[in-house]
């Protein structure tokens, strides 16, 4: 990390910060002074909200950053189903969008790539015909 990152949390979130959970009890900003692995509790994805394909892939992919103790067998999982997806899509947005989910993985970019795979969850809605808003911001 080469400066600082300000992370603002209101009274009652939670923040998953290298594998362990924070919550606050009143509103706080956060300073990272060096590389840390974290999720905002808005973005964390509840295994019932995994009603498609990319969404399960998202709840893989977030395992990465909550339970780091499994992350090899989390990324082994991730880039089975990114392949599994990869066969199965047609649309040429979604296949460049996976393509850089799984590079951003690789790379240890795992945030970067929930940010990539939640922007593909309306696409992934109108292809299976789903009216359901994504739960994740």
């Amino acid at each position: 990390m080469t400066k600082s990152m300000h992370i603002s949390l209101k009274a009652g979130e939670k923040l998953f910060l290298n594998g362990a959970v924070f919550q606050v009890d009143r509103k706080v900003t956060l300073e990272l002074l060096n590389d840390a692995t974290f999720l905002l509790e808005s973005h964390v994805m509840q295994p019932e909200d995994t009603t498609t394909p990319l969404r399960q892939l998202y709840f893989v992919a977030q395992s990465l950053l909550v339970d780091p103790a499994n992350a090899d067998a989390a990324r082994r999982l991730f880039f089975r189903q990114l392949a599994s997806l990869m066969t199965t899509f047609t649309k040429a947005t979604i296949l460049m969008n996976l393509d850089e989910a799984g590079r951003l993985v690789g790379e240890g970019r795992t945030f970067e790539a929930l940010k990539a795979l939640r922007g593909m969850f309306p696409q992934e809605d109108a292809i299976l015909n789903c009216a359901v808003p994504p739960k994740v911001a």
